[in-house]
């Protein structure tokens, strides 16, 4: 079976670091590794107006951004196909046969369904299009026949979803669909990583982020505010590292030569997290060094973002060229199902050979 990824983000803003670290930095370890036949990568568009559709440009605004951190942070046009997902009609399509599949409970019951309305405050007023959502990425993962799906644990439900509405396909028509794989990835620290605040969510209406575009300074002032353990008042007081924002972005981005660069009183992280336990080790000196790690590895795609900046027209065709790529296969996936599904009216040409014959001898 060919080994296909498909993935993608809701162009509602810029991406952060939570974004890169939950699935981009994957992402890119997976297209350089070689080991995918195919790899489909969405700027979810439309399903980013389910809740968005009083502010259209908003959207609109934001599939460059979203296409300008793909790229800065390693995504080649050439291994991966950046695709705009409303570009894709069979998509569309698609989701309106899978809504026959699934019941209004089972979406009711989502845990990622339910846990977004209650955000969003939507109460008795749920759009129909963002209650459906999970049929929309069901569509948008089997179309492409993805075997892996690289994204956050907060996404687990949907991709299960997917599954149920895969078996239920296949056993009512027939084995057309894949079942996918979920792609967490391998460091905890990297699941979910918390807001600036140290709030349990990254996101920009909170104002917790650290945007990928954001300049050096505008990094360090987001560190340096970064909250730690709200009872180390005094150097010398122990600290909490469980639950320090601080310790958990250097969790999840701390390199080998992290600390013989910045740091080289320490051996290791966990040398630099009994100091802190013990005492006497403050949070300023902590922030500092988080600060210099973060921009080793934002210091490179800040560079390749400002390359992209120059040349806007040449990025909208990477989407085009991206978009046509996956509108080929989308449209063989939905023949396909359509055959399945028996209503292929015009190509079944023993379908109408037999009609014909049927009312010939009557």
């Amino acid at each position: 079976m060919r080994k296909v990824i498909l993935t993608g983000d809701r162009p509602t803003g810029r991406l952060h670091i939570g974004h890169y670290v939950g699935s981009l930095r994957r992402r890119v370890e997976l297209q350089n590794a070689g080991e995918f036949d195919d790899i489909f990568i969405m700027i979810a568009d439309a399903q980013a107006l389910t809740d968005n559709a009083d502010n259209p440009e908003k959207v609109r605004e934001n599939v460059i951004e979203v296409a300008l951190d793909y790229l800065s942070v390693g995504l080649d046009p050439s291994k991966s196909n950046l695709f705009v997902q409303s570009a894709i009609s069979e998509l569309t399509e698609l989701t309106f046969y899978y809504m026959n599949l699934v019941t209004l409970a089972r979406l009711e019951r989502n845990p990622t369904v339910k846990s977004e309305i209650q955000m969003r405050k939507f109460e008795n007023s749920i759009p129909v299009g963002f209650l459906t959502y999970p049929i929309s990425q069901a569509s948008d993962i089997t179309v492409f026949k993805a075997t892996h799906v690289p994204v956050g644990e907060d996404q687990e439900p949907m991709i299960e979803q997917t599954r149920e509405i895969v078996r239920k396909f296949n056993s009512t028509y027939g084995e057309v669909l894949v079942e996918p794989k979920i792609m967490l990835s391998e460091n905890k620290a990297c699941l979910r990583l918390p807001g600036t605040d140290g709030k349990a969510k990254m996101s920009k209406s909170l104002n917790n982020c650290i945007y990928l575009s954001d300049t050096s300074e505008e990094v360090r002032k987001k560190v340096m505010s970064m909250f730690t353990d709200p009872n180390h008042i005094q150097i010398s007081d122990p600290g909490q590292v469980e639950g320090n924002t601080v310790f958990t972005y250097l969790d999840a981005f701390i390199k080998e030569d992290s600390f013989e660069k910045y740091l080289p009183e320490y051996k290791n992280l966990d040398e630099l997290k009994d100091h802190y336990r013990r005492g006497g080790l403050g949070d300023v000196k902590i922030k500092k060094f988080l600060f210099a790690v973060l921009e080793d590895e934002l210091n490179p795609i800040r560079e390749r973002r400002h390359q992209y900046e120059q040349d806007i027209e040449g990025v909208y065709k990477i989407l085009e060229q991206g978009t046509n790529n996956a509108r080929k296969v989308a449209e063989k996936t939905l023949a396909e199902v359509k055959d399945a599904m028996k209503i292929n009216y015009f190509d079944d040409k023993e379908l109408i050979k037999a009609q014909a014959e049927k009312y010939k001898n009557q």
